[in-house]
């Protein structure tokens, strides 16, 4: 007797490709597919989504909260921190939908320090994970008495940004002390509406009204190679994960184009422990730095939604997304049928924005073209949908400059084992 499929609601906000690729993952391993997104959005360029949900920019909350009351999910995935800080918005005032959102990210009791960098790290220490030295920062004597104790870069981080945002490295007391005025300062109503209005940034009104003074943390810099896994867990146990080193990169705190799958067992170590910790469930990701001359790995941080991995099919390893759908329908995760044919992965289109410094990378890796899905193909080929309207366009042709950080690169061709 076959079993029923199980549903799942996907819900994005920030206009990355990962949760498009992780939809068509999750309907190609036998669910039905639900999503939440705005107008123009790579979601809505997927076959065989059974509803996309208008998530809207006034009233992005309570457009999540009418997807969750109407397809009634089995599971809720979120692609952004944004929606998961939603959902834990309506954990808080919706007690009908508690069940569902604690079934699919863990238990509230963890949401606080899921959401926070600092407490985060915390736990994550008393766990005996390996982390670099952080302190809150809430005030200039806090930045002083830190430089005071610490020589050497910091890096200076705020919550609430994702994707390298609200990251700055830093070199003296001077630069930190004006990157930790620039990092706290609370976004204002014009730009919160600029967001809203140019960038199509759908939660920059709903961020602004619950948002204070922003918590920034610094941190000890390690030098290294920034390094993640993907898991994904359930009830508090770790499923399986994907752990790979950065090859390049939007910038230094940028988020990865060209990446290397890597077995490391401190990794995996520790994402088993957070996750039972936790007692999480869904996809997580976990950022690490490999220390130079050790490579051992340093946890900087986590993701607490799906990242880039989650759609891909690794020998012996199979696909997170599939590993998930098997857990969703009772059965054992399927078997790998097309794994990937390298250990190196080109991320498609973020490694193509790169330009031409990172041609022999994308030409020595497997680039992760979605050829399946030949719209999402053409339409992550273009400009993302608010960048090719006309008051994006206007905007910026008044307001120039380069808002793509210089690719970054981690590792040399022949150090990255990838043919000259």
């Amino acid at each position: 007797m076959d079993r029923p499929r199980p549903s799942v609601l996907v819900v994005a906000a920030k206009w990355w490709p990962l949760s498009a690729r992780l939809a068509v993952a999750l309907r190609r391993h036998g669910c039905d597919v639900y999503a939440v997104c705005p107008r123009g959005h790579p979601l809505t360029h997927v076959s065989g989504i059974r509803h996309i949900y208008r998530y809207g920019g006034i009233f992005s909350l309570s457009s999540v909260r009418r997807a969750l009351h109407d397809c009634r999910p089995d599971v809720v995935i979120p692609c952004d921190d944004g929606a998961v800080a939603q959902l834990h918005a309506i954990h808080e005032i919706d007690p009908s939908l508690r069940p569902v959102i604690e079934h699919s990210l863990g238990p509230p009791e963890s949401y606080s320090i899921v959401e926070n960098r600092y407490g985060f790290l915390t736990a994550a220490n008393d766990l005996g994970i390996c982390v670099p030295k952080t302190r809150r920062i809430e005030s200039a004597e806090d930045l002083a008495a830190w430089h005071a104790q610490s020589a050497g870069a910091a890096v200076l981080k705020v919550d609430g940004e994702s994707g390298g945002n609200g990251v700055r490295i830093t070199r003296s007391l001077d630069e930190s002390s004006a990157a930790w005025r620039e990092l706290r300062e609370p976004c204002s109503a014009v730009t919160a509406w600029k967001r809203l209005a140019i960038d199509r940034d759908i939660l920059s009104l709903w961020q602004r009204r619950r948002q204070s003074v922003r918590e920034v943390t610094v941190q000890e810099y390690i030098p290294g190679r920034p390094a993640n896994s993907m898991l994904v867990c359930w009830g508090g146990k770790l499923l399986s994960l994907v752990s790979v080193v950065v090859i390049a990169a939007e910038g230094p705190t940028g988020a990865a184009t060209i990446v290397r799958v890597i077995q490391n067992e401190r990794m995996k170590q520790a994402a088993e422990r957070v996750v039972s910790r936790l007692k999480l469930s869904g996809f997580y990701g976990l950022d690490f730095i490999l220390a130079d001359g050790t490579d051992m790995p340093y946890l900087i941080e986590m993701n607490p939604r799906c990242t880039q991995l989650g759609h891909i099919e690794f020998a012996g390893d199979g696909c997170l997304a599939g590993v998930l759908s098997a857990v969703l329908r009772g059965e054992a995760p399927p078997p790998v049928q097309n794994p990937i044919p390298s250990d190196k992965i080109a991320l498609f289109p973020q490694a193509l924005a790169a330009g031409e410094v990172c041609r022999p990378y994308i030409d020595a890796s497997y680039h992760d073209v979605p050829s399946d899905e030949p719209r999402l193909a053409s339409a992550l080929m273009l400009k993302s949908w608010p960048q090719r309207q006309w008051l994006s366009r206007i905007y910026y042709a008044f307001n120039r400059f380069d808002r793509r950080a210089s690719p970054t690169l981690f590792e040399e061709l022949d150090k990255a084992g990838l043919a000259r």
